[in-house]
């Protein structure tokens, strides 16, 4: 069965948008929402990913998904059979369906460890160093975070799913993640209850304390309400984007490797190899002398307050 990454459509459409956003944003009244600078070193680092991400991907990431998928489903008088004794799954409406829901809570998965384990968050972080909000802060992407994310999807072509219909639904949820980053969306009725939605997505762009580490659901919320990581929109609250720790760049290699420098100064000043592991595995913030909060302490203090 012949399959097509929906990203081969997917980025032309990304470019035609934020140039349709830009123009809006210059008639609409809302204060700018576009700073040339910074757009182009969104647009550099998405470039640079949209380069090194296809490559990666042929060379690594299928392979990784067609040995899983060929060790843990070998085909025996002619069936493709798993090792746990049903048929691997084919190709039915249904099964789609499943392949996305399961994509859906990886990706939930892979985005909270971004944000809780610092090494992989010195990856992501480059994603929220925009203070701006908008489609074009949408194509800011680490280029590190590619490294570790297959081995998190690699439990779907091994319990059946083929491995082109998992990449499918990645390329799926990159688009809806990509379109998200809009300030121009409503909130959606009756949809936010299953949805994540443009509202949801700027409540994770913020750096506002009550909203660390918030909605880090792919199209569903669902996993968010599940796991207590989900938080509305106030309407009353004024946002501001970004991270507490920006690297206060418009370069991109300064943008792509500040935090894994700032990872590399904790480890040399610490005595105890505890302490140098915590740094880079402990959540962002983590400090053996309480000189830096992680997000729950920050989240902890201002509740106490």
């Amino acid at each position: 069965m012949d399959f097509t990454n929906p990203l081969v459509y997917g980025i032309p459409s990304f470019i035609v948008l934020i140039i349709i956003e830009l123009a809006y944003s210059k008639t609409h009244g809302k204060k700018t929402l576009y700073y040339w600078k910074d757009l182009l070193a969104s647009g550099t680092m998405g470039v640079g990913a949209a380069i090194i991400g296809p490559l990666f991907k042929i060379i690594f990431a299928i392979a990784l998904f067609e040995v899983t998928y060929e060790f843990f489903n070998p085909i025996s008088d002619g069936v493709r059979t798993n090792l746990f004794g049903y048929e691997s799954f084919g190709y039915a409406w249904y099964v789609w369906v499943l392949c996305m829901f399961a994509d859906d809570f990886t990706y939930y998965c892979f985005h909270r460890a971004n944000h809780e384990i610092r090494l992989f968050w010195a990856g992501h972080i480059v994603h929220h160093s925009s203070d701006n909000y908008n489609l074009g802060t949408a194509l800011r992407n680490g280029w590190f975070t590619i490294l570790h994310k297959p081995f998190f999807y690699m439990w779907m072509p091994a319990i059946g799913f083929p491995p082109e219909m998992v990449l499918v639904c990645i390329g799926i949820e990159i688009m809806w993640q990509f379109q998200l980053h809009s300030v121009y969306i409503p909130k959606l009725g009756f949809l936010e209850k299953i949805l994540n939605t443009h509202t949801m997505h700027q409540v994770h762009h913020s750096q506002n304390v009550e909203y660390l580490d918030k909605n880090h659901g792919g199209i569903l919320n669902i996993f968010d309400k599940v796991f207590g990581t989900w938080k509305e929109l106030d309407d009353d609250t004024e946002i501001k984007y970004g991270v507490i720790h920006s690297p206060n760049s418009y370069n991109p290699i300064v943008i792509l490797t500040h935090e894994y420098k700032d990872i590399w100064k904790d480890v040399k000043k610490s005595r105890k190899l505890s302490h140098a592991l915590m740094y880079i595995f402990g959540p962002p913030g983590w400090s053996h002398d309480g000189s830096t909060l992680t997000v729950r302490q920050q989240q902890k203090n201002l509740e106490n307050n």
